[in-house]
């Protein structure tokens, strides 16, 4: 993984399919991207609030059942 930095506690990564896998992780689909020190890093979520809006919500195969996601805000 090339990570090159969070943004607001999301991972900007250095490729496209790492930013796709941990969007897909999250059950977010698309990317968008960011400049970074002069590089475009890859976020997973086709817009920023909604990446933000999942950091803490990683899919599990927990049987614990029952999931939440906070809404509003965002850039």
């Amino acid at each position: 993984m090339s990570l090159l930095t969070y943004i607001s506690g999301v991972p900007l990564f250095s490729t496209i399919s790492e930013a796709l896998d941990w969007g897909a992780n999250r059950n977010l689909t698309g990317y968008h991207t960011h400049i970074y020190n002069g590089e475009t890093g890859y976020m997973g979520g086709s817009t920023h609030p909604n990446a933000t809006n999942q950091t803490n919500t990683p899919t599990t195969n927990s049987s614990s059942g029952g999931s939440s996601s906070s809404g509003g805000g965002g850039y």
